[in-house]
């Protein structure tokens, strides 16, 4: 039996780890911040650790004599400085992992982490891959596209304006979307059947623009809905009257001129498609 240790469970793609393993009859370890969220894992034979990514003799005790690691960098977006907040978590994940001597890490990653800059929130995983790798364990730094889930940001102006924004320079510019389950899922099989090496693997899903997603949308609430092209100039002001703090704002912004310039694209050692499409997924996200 296999011991692995997966944090994130409260969120969409850690909870499809977790379940995974358990249901492939590995030893799991939860990690959640409030021992609350801990009790359903309880009960489906997990063992609970709680504690903080940012607390490195936390991390080094929950995954010492563990075979892996699933992890993610927490979102830090109501901290008022970003960056600062990732390096914070990266440096004490990354000790963490170095003093437990854990063998192998997973890391949700996204694509855009090879560079290090012009991809806005990306550039905390661009430091975790390098920090991590430091540490000497195996890692694999699963590289997502954006999340089919985070169209649900745009739900609230469909049903209230009938309107759908678009940040990209066309409507019409398909970009590749994955569902959080299909993550998980894919982060789940490499704990159990690592590579021989550290690498970097993309996972790519289907394609759709902003059109696209504005008719299935509409279709979903009876309801046409407008595109709203917003400039680029635009974006920080849209996005802090949205309620986004002003540096998420311009760091997001940063992050959609990356992708309009063609800069965050998949450049991984080896590739994984999945296929679930956000047909399945809008349903439960407009309600």
């Amino acid at each position: 039996m296999s011991k692995f240790v997966v944090a994130g469970v409260s969120g969409h793609v850690g909870s499809v780890v977790a379940r995974d393993l358990l249901a492939a009859g590995d030893a799991v370890t939860v990690v959640v911040r409030d021992a609350k969220k801990g009790t359903d894992w309880s009960s489906r034979g997990a063992k609970v650790a709680v504690g903080s990514l940012d607390d490195a003799e936390f991390v080094a005790t929950t995954v010492k004599g563990a075979d892996g690691f699933f992890t993610l960098i927490p979102p830090h977006y109501a901290t008022g400085d970003l960056y600062a907040a990732q390096r914070k978590s990266v440096d004490a994940l990354a000790a963490g992992i170095k003093k437990g001597g854990v063998p192998l890490v997973v890391l949700l990653s996204s694509v855009g982490a090879d560079r290090a800059d012009k991809n806005g929130p990306i550039k905390g995983l661009f430091n975790a891959e390098n920090k991590l790798r430091e540490t000497g364990t195996k890692l694999v730094a699963l590289r997502s596209g954006s999340f089919q889930e985070n169209v649900a940001g745009a739900v609230a102006a469909a049903k209230q304006a009938g309107i759908y924004p678009n940040f990209l320079p066309s409507a019409d510019i398909p970009a590749p979307q994955v569902a959080t389950e299909d993550v998980g899922h894919a982060a789940a099989k490499l704990l159990r059947s690592p590579p021989a090496r550290s690498e970097v693997v993309d996972l790519v899903g289907p394609a759709y623009s902003s059109r696209q997603l504005a008719e299935k949308i509409g279709k979903l609430l009876g309801k046409t809905l407008n595109i709203v092209d917003i400039p680029a100039a635009g974006h920080v002001a849209a996005l802090k009257q949205a309620g986004v703090p002003a540096d998420v704002a311009e760091a997001f912004a940063e992050m959609y001129a990356g992708f309009s310039g063609g800069l965050l694209v998949p450049k991984g050692d080896r590739t994984i498609n999945v296929s679930t499409p956000i047909d399945e997924i809008l349903p439960g996200l407009v309600g």
